[in-house]
């Protein structure tokens, strides 16, 4: 049996709708060719490309360096299992523990992979170094977060479309307000069974809600004083996407234990990592966790390859000036808009604030019109746009792209 040869977006959408489960909502731009920031639909439409696989995709469309990594490392050995070792895994260990200043790496595939690993090593830790009664370890997490779409994550999600009808939920999680270092130290002095506090430095999927400077410092002070480890999760702000190689860079904010997915690989291949130094790291031994495909050799070149391509074109450095352009030039539209009331992010992690309730298809309608402009990008939460482009954009691209964001705007003006 031949695999079919796709010959339009509608013949693709219908081959989805009937053989595929219907567990997402894509906007209607069927894809098959990347480049840098640009994507093509099967049609040949050029697309700028402002979603980058929700940042998983910051070094650019099939860039040469990573793509010639796993082409190299899938032609010489593709996987071996965790039960023997291999000549990429220790080389990539070492290089990203030197590249983040930890001790340890254990390596995953997907970021909700990453997060339970998290989970797992803060809990064993409670229980053999802090000396929490087991079973009784609780994790403090924050209102409207987003870590993945796994049995336990979703346990203390409060998206009830992730949630309802999936129960029974996992115990052992207590939610605060994100932002609110008060409700923090508040969980912290009236609980001693507190093992961990996982956070997003910078909260993605619910709409690139930045939190008030000083606040991860001083959620990290708290955690250092009340003996609990401070999680980050960067999986969607790391990897040069805010302006540094890390969200909580921005405060000087190390970590007990991070986080990584998505741009470690440069959106190529499955590679997620959790970076901890020893002194948490130890507490897991042979049999305790694992995965057949975490840390495999393609994985390993693969991310080793997306890391240099950060460090060695700048990419942070990139986020950081352009993203304060874009927030710059967007501002100014705002100040006369009735679509928009506000543009907020980091870097090149960013969104727009619509004039419009949750439940309305405003943002659906302006990126449906953004599509037939020439930019991909998509709702989140109703009435949020988020804009989150391949860190390898230009200061001529990102001017072109604004262009292309204010005129399709300005057609929406009159709706309002």
């Amino acid at each position: 049996m031949s695999v079919l040869e796709i010959s339009s977006s509608e013949e693709a959408i219908k081959l989805e709708d009937k053989y595929g489960a219907h567990n997402y909502h894509p906007l209607p731009a069927v894809l098959n060719r990347g480049e840098g920031v640009f994507m093509w639909d099967v049609e040949g439409k050029k697309y700028y490309d402002f979603l980058a696989a929700y940042s998983a995709v910051n070094q650019g469309h099939c860039h040469p360096k990573i793509v010639d990594a796993m082409k190299k490392q899938a032609e010489t050995l593709s996987l071996t299992s965790r039960a023997f070792h291999n000549d990429m895994l220790g080389k990539f260990e070492k290089f990203a523990c030197e590249y983040f200043g930890y001790d340890k790496l254990l390596p995953m595939n997907t970021g909700a992979e990453a997060v339970e690993t998290a989970i797992k090593i803060c809990r064993k830790w409670a229980y053999e170094k802090k000396g929490i009664k087991e079973t009784e370890a609780e994790i403090v997490v924050c209102e409207n977060n987003f870590h993945g779409r796994t049995t336990t994550i979703i346990s203390f999600s409060n998206d009830e479309d992730a949630r309802k009808n999936f129960g029974p939920y996992t115990p052992g999680f207590i939610k605060i307000p994100y932002d609110n270092t008060e409700a923090l130290e508040k969980v912290l002095e009236e609980n001693s069974n507190i093992a961990g506090f996982l956070v997003e430095p910078i909260q993605g999927e619910a709409g690139v809600y930045v939190p008030s400077e000083g606040y991860l410092k001083r959620a990290k002070e708290l955690c250092k004083k009340h003996n609990v480890l401070f999680i980050a999760d960067e999986i969607q702000s790391g990897i040069a996407r805010t302006g540094k190689l890390l969200a909580v860079d921005h405060e000087g904010v190390k970590p007990d234990m991070i986080t990584l997915g998505k741009a470690i690989s440069g959106g190529v291949y499955p590679v997620s990592a959790v970076l901890a130094n020893d002194e948490v790291m130890e507490v897991i031994k042979p049999g305790q966790h694992g995965s057949t495909f975490g840390g495999n050799p393609v994985a390993a070149a693969v991310a080793i390859a997306s890391l240099e391509v950060v460090r060695d074109e700048k990419l942070a450095e990139n986020s950081e000036k352009l993203g304060n352009l874009f927030r710059r030039e967007l501002n100014g539209y705002i100040r006369s808009s009735k679509v928009v009331n506000r543009v907020r992010g980091k870097g090149l992690m960013n969104a727009i604030i619509i004039n419009d309730t949750e439940d309305s298809s405003t943002a659906w309608d302006i990126c449906v019109a953004l599509k037939e402009n020439g930019l991909l990008a998509k709702p989140t939460h109703g009435n949020i746009i988020r804009f989150t482009p391949p860190l390898v954009i230009t200061e001529e691209q990102i001017m072109d792209c604004i262009s292309i964001i204010t005129k399709t705007l300005e057609t929406f003006e009159d709706k309002f």
